[in-house]
């Protein structure tokens, strides 16, 4: 046992943060004591990503800034954990000798040995290894929590480094997932759960030969604190009937699905080895909004990737005219060394990328600015997370934590946090809505 103290200094998505919540409990169970300031611990791990250039970038400025802690602190402990890690160990232990541990995605399991033994130098492990199940030890005061259900992917889409980093698909037993929700609303007053995975519907095809996402969906349902369910990270061709039925059936998920299409343009999707069509794509957004009325469908796109042609642009920018997503986030792609499309031809300077993503937005904002017009004078259930200067700050269901946008109300009355109202929407701007309390 210990009593050294740790601080974890997290990067990257939703799941990172799942993860290092994990960590938290592991460390916690063996002796080691979390702080939430840097400067009171003993050590400090840091849990990377390494998705994208701007989310590697973040990383190491995290990593350099830690390592200049040492400089008054010589007796300080520095982990890099996570995807970062895992990709570049190597390399990152040459530049910056400071560190005393890098530990890859392939040693999760094994933090608490490593750092135990105090022994410094790299621990890449086995990327494939199920991930074990320590607890949590949450962090963060929100009404919400994000729960993964399985860790890495077997889609193999060409600009993704993902695979090599995570490891193939692999499945969380359901009643673990099950325990942890009940831990997260019954011992820390969650009421959202957040479901997030590499692709969350492929969920249970390698432990039970079929997708168990709606049978986790609907038993996740029955336990009695969880007022929402929000899904993300749905591959659109893993969008099934059963799953269609769920959002009809199952009044506590939210009717608000992220679906990542990455592009519309059928010449992209290929080189990009995703699975769907233009077709296919525009069907299945029918279908949903024909099945779940008023269902919220959020996805992300990929301007820039090797080859793309202005005449390409143009028509995912129709696209986003055409079929007017809820909500929409456009990226650059980023060339990522060891991918397929690292080494297509054509790549596109940096500037054009950007150029490209800016008119993408712009469209979008101007759908996102039509849609929310449309719920003024309409009621919506608010979940209340903020307060400043008696205006409150929430979410209705068309908003996911970190990524979305709010609802600003205003009350008479002091609304209480983590509890939902019904909220009277009288205004909206481009991403938000404002409303009042009704009586």
């Amino acid at each position: 046992m210990t009593n050294k103290t740790v601080y974890i200094h997290t990067l990257g998505c939703p799941k990172n943060e799942a993860d290092s919540e994990y960590i938290a409990a592991l460390l916690d169970e063996r002796g080691f004591i979390p702080v939430s300031d840097p400067e009171e611990a003993d050590i400090v791990l840091i849990n990377t990503c390494a998705f994208v250039d701007d989310a590697k970038e973040e990383s190491v400025e995290a990593i350099l800034e830690a390592c200049a802690m040492k400089e008054d602190r010589k007796e300080l402990k520095i982990g890099v954990f996570g995807c970062l890690a895992q990709r570049y160990a190597h390399e990152l232990k040459k530049e910056i000798p400071e560190a005393d541990w890098f530990i890859g995605t392939g040693s999760f399991n094994d933090i608490a040995d490593i750092i135990s033994r105090e022994k410094e130098g790299i621990f890449l492990g086995d990327i494939d290894t199920p991930q074990g199940e320590f607890g949590r030890l949450v962090e963060y005061d929100t009404p919400y929590a994000y729960v993964k259900i399985s860790e890495g992917c077997e889609k193999n889409c060409t600009y993704c480094i993902i695979p090599k980093l995570k490891g193939a698909h692999r499945s969380r037993r359901m009643e673990d997932i099950l325990e942890e929700v009940r831990f997260l609303t019954e011992e820390e007053g969650k009421s959202e759960i957040i479901l997030v995975a590499q692709d969350t519907a492929y969920y249970g095809t390698d432990l039970y030969g079929k997708r168990m996402i709606s049978s986790l969906i609907r038993q996740i349902a029955g336990i009695e604190g969880v007022r929402w369910i929000r899904l993300l990270y749905v591959y659109p061709e893993e969008v099934d009937d059963e799953l269609i039925e769920t959002y009809r059936e199952c009044e506590k998920l939210v009717k608000y699905i992220d679906i990542p299409l990455q592009h519309i343009n059928d010449r992209i999707l290929r080189r990009m080895n995703r699975r769907t069509s233009s077709e296919e794509i525009r069907k299945l957004i029918g279908t949903l909004r024909s099945a779940v009325p008023g269902i919220a469908i959020r996805s992300s796109f990929i301007t820039g990737f090797p080859g793309e042609s202005p005449e390409e642009v143009k028509e995912l920018c129709d696209f986003l005219r055409e079929e007017k997503l809820t909500r929409a986030g456009v990226f650059c792609y980023s060339c990522e060394e060891g991918t397929p499309a690292a080494v297509m031809p054509d790549q596109i300077p940096q500037e054009v990328k950007e150029e490209r993503r800016d008119m993408l937005m712009e469209a979008q904002m101007e759908v996102s600015e039509e849609i929310l017009s449309g719920f003024v004078g309409r009621t919506l259930t608010v979940l209340i997370e903020d307060e400043e200067e008696g205006l409150y700050t929430g979410r209705s269901y068309l908003d996911s934590p970190e990524i979305d946008g709010a609802v600003y109300v205003k009350s008479d009355k002091e609304l209480e946090f983590n509890r939902y109202y019904e909220v009277l929407i009288t205004d909206s701007t481009e991403y938000d809505l404002w409303g009042e309390t009704k009586e």
